[in-house]
């Protein structure tokens, strides 16, 4: 079963920069789509964003379209998450995963954007 590790969470103000990343425990993810997905407290957990298996083809929800960038490295097992323009309602703990995301959850970086 692939394990996931996020990391890269922290507060933040509102319009400020945080770089998430997500380290999966082995190769296999190589052959998948992969995700972003976050859960704020009180909410269902929601898709961000999500890769094609070669990279080239992303797609990223509407609240975050044009602020957020996907992007992975296959040599490393990484995904990472570039948030930019960081605002109060992009407070969630941050979770990567396949896509769709067929994995165990693993237990995801907190993300708060607060003055």
């Amino acid at each position: 079963q692939v394990r996931f590790v996020e990391s890269g969470g922290d507060l933040v103000q509102p319009g400020g920069s945080l770089s998430l990343s997500c380290v999966a425990s082995d190769s296999s993810l190589t052959r998948h789509s992969l995700s972003w997905h976050r859960q704020a407290p009180g909410k269902e957990r929601e898709l961000v964003a999500r890769i094609s298996i070669g990279g080239g083809i992303t797609d990223y929800s509407g609240p975050v379209e044009g602020r957020f960038s996907i992007s992975r490295d296959n040599d490393k097992n990484m995904l990472c998450l570039q948030m930019n323009d960081l605002k109060p309602e992009d407070t969630a703990v941050y979770y990567c995963n396949a896509d769709p995301p067929i994995f165990t959850w693993g237990r995801g970086t907190q993300v708060t954007v607060s003055s």
